[in-house]
């Protein structure tokens, strides 16, 4: 079974009709020939909301099956259809993160050459760490000041699904010091603020740097000699984004 995944190319889609495909009434979850909802990865985590008559309360990608866990009474059938719909509110707060994530990481790639050890994310706020040797007030307030620059520039965000080939001629696809990337995926989807920073991603983001709304560096400590984590908020709310979305 594979299910076809609709935030890959439209992370605005909030609500869709899906098949179900398979029944796991033990975990009381289906799988969907379809989704909109992101099953997490990435540092990001796995959307919520409604499922016909269902909550959804985790979604999980195995082997290219989305799974969905659902509350309530009972479960579908396999063959029914049914109407899913995000929690927007907490999916937008995500893929504004997210993207302002990605405006840290490229400002510090582009500015300083460090690479990321790691990250993650909620609704709204997120850290993220690099090989800093050292980090101090003067540096992550100048950083701070640049991801807004950044926010400020309005830069559009495009994805691309490209062949494995094509995606690795790109010069640092990958800024992560380790690959995360397995052998056996063949496309690659990437994700692009036009001048600032293009990476592998398969998470959500918004259209515009501008939707982010502003980026706060709430702190920052050392995680090791040379391993320094960032951490951001959003400045909320994004003018005028979430009713225009």
């Amino acid at each position: 079974m594979s299910t076809t995944l609709l935030y890959q190319t439209n992370s605005y889609l909030r609500e869709f009709d899906a098949t179900v495909m398979a029944v796991d009434a033990e975990q009381g979850r289906v799988a969907l020939d379809r989704t909109a909802f992101y099953p997490g990865g990435g540092g990001q985590p796995h959307d919520r909301g409604q499922l016909g008559a269902w909550q959804v309360t985790k979604v999980k990608k195995e082997a290219g099956t989305v799974w969905h866990w659902l509350s309530g009474d009972g479960l579908p059938a396999v063959g029914d259809t049914l109407h899913g719909e995000l929690d927007w509110e907490r999916r937008y707060a995500l893929m504004r993160t997210h993207t302002a994530l990605h405006i840290l990481c490229g400002v510090v790639w582009r500015d300083y050459g460090a690479q990321v050890t790691g990250g993650n994310m909620e609704p709204g706020k997120g850290r993220m760490d690099f090989e800093f040797a050292s980090l101090h007030k003067d540096l992550v307030g100048e950083i701070e000041a640049k991801c807004n620059t950044e926010v400020a520039a309005a830069r559009p965000v495009h994805v691309k699904i490209l062949p494995r080939a094509a995606a690795f001629q790109i010069p640092d696809l990958i800024r992560t010091k380790i690959n995360l990337l397995p052998p056996g995926i063949q496309e690659i989807r990437t994700v692009a603020l036009e001048g600032l920073d293009l990476q592998a991603d398969g998470g959500t983001h918004v259209a515009n740097t501008s939707e982010v709304g502003g980026i706060e560096v709430v702190n920052y400590k050392s995680k090791g000699a040379i391993n320094k984590r960032i951490y951001i908020a959003l400045r909320v709310p994004a003018p005028g984004a979430l009713a225009e979305a």
